[in-house]
């Protein structure tokens, strides 16, 4: 059985589904289209709401009272290619209060001509903000896109100090 919370954020509220104490999607939208993008394995373990999730709630609420490094407690699962696999592996190595190009997190994810590949993988990131899609931005400095929308990004970004 998976458990599914929210839990009040100062950009929104972030919903969780987790399965034992893996985190399998996070983010600022309907908890309908966070679950349909699940494994569908993991979907059909059926669905609990839970006031809070053991660990991760906590984690999370940490990240949002400022210790940056709490995301890094998170264990997370999400189904995908084995370059997005590696892009995502990648994106949680961006240091809080950092950016990165998309071309420099191809190169990271050890394909540096696959930047169209490692965009993709942002935009299907289920993990949001333990797995920090909201840190690549377009070569330049320009934000580029975020799948709950802009406001967001730009909103974790000031929140970690990226962007004054």
């Amino acid at each position: 059985m998976l458990l599914t919370s929210s839990v009040k954020t100062p950009v929104g509220s972030l919903q969780l589904i987790a399965h034992e104490h893996v985190l399998l999607a996070a983010g600022w939208g309907p908890l309908r289209e966070l679950s349909a993008r699940l494994d569908k394995s993991d979907y059909d373990l059926g669905m609990k709401p839970a006031k809070e999730i053991p660990i991760i709630t906590d984690l999370i609420k940490d990240y949002f009272d400022g210790d940056f490094a709490a995301l890094n407690g998170i264990k997370v699962r999400q189904p995908g290619a084995e370059f997005s696999q590696a892009v995502w592996k990648a994106m949680r190595k961006i240091p809080v209060g950092k950016t990165m190009s998309y071309a420099d997190l191809a190169s990271r994810a050890g394909s540096p001509a696959a930047v169209r590949a490692a965009g993709s993988a942002c935009a299907r990131n289920l993990i949001a903000p333990v797995v920090p899609c909201h840190r690549v931005v377009k070569t330049g400095g320009e934000l580029g896109n975020y799948a709950y929308g802009l406001h967001y990004k730009e909103e974790l970004l000031r929140f970690e100090g990226a962007l004054h």
